[in-house]
């Protein structure tokens, strides 16, 4: 539920439609605010709204420019600029040591096992594959944008491959960490689902 709820943005930006891009990132941008909120008051910390806070300002930026001219060729390469965006804020935090899913993983996982290296380094795999998704979905995105299919059918599927794939890799990479530990699955470090 922790990634439904940190992509909810771009989800609600992908599914409305591209004729309507100002409002799309409008509203990607009014519900980045509203998960940041209802996640602060949750108790989370800022190290666990990494995309969520990356969110917020590329919707901003993106509306303003939506706004101010509906007609912009940005419009045809938003897809592939939101997930560009999204490889830079998963990359940035890995180069920064504090790769993104573990601010996430911290919300399922006791603090005795946060500075394990173990609990580190899977997050730092499980970071790397969204990073290196989000970086393929732009290119795939680009390629179908320059071609004219920016905002067809083909570009929606490859946005949604973009989320369920690392998604997936993401629950059975953590099955498989957990399966492999001698005392069993109720101590290894978990990523956050």
């Amino acid at each position: 539920m922790s990634y439904l709820r940190t992509f909810l943005p771009w989800i609600v930006f992908a599914v409305i439609p591209s004729s309507q891009w100002q409002w799309a990132a409008l509203a990607g941008l009014v519900v980045a605010a509203a998960v940041i909120l209802q996640q602060r008051r949750a108790g989370a910390a800022y190290d666990a709204l990494i995309i969520e806070l990356g969110s917020a300002l590329f919707f901003a930026v993106l509306a303003a420019i939506a706004f101010a001219d509906p007609h912009s060729g940005v419009r045809d390469y938003s897809a592939t600029l939101s997930s560009a965006c999204l490889a830079l804020i998963a990359g940035t935090s890995l180069l920064i040591g504090k790769p993104f899913t573990l601010g996430i993983a911290k919300r399922s996982t006791p603090p005795e096992i946060w500075p394990l290296k173990p609990f580190i380094r899977v997050n730092v795999v499980i970071t790397s594959v969204w990073t290196a998704a989000f970086a393929v979905t732009a290119v795939v995105l680009a390629v179908l944008a320059h071609g004219g299919h920016g905002h067809s059918l083909a570009s929606l599927l490859v946005q949604i491959a973009g989320f369920v794939v690392p998604m997936v890799f993401t629950v059975r990479y953590v099955a498989l960490v957990q399966s492999r530990r001698p005392d069993g699955p109720s101590g290894q470090p978990q990523s956050g689902r």
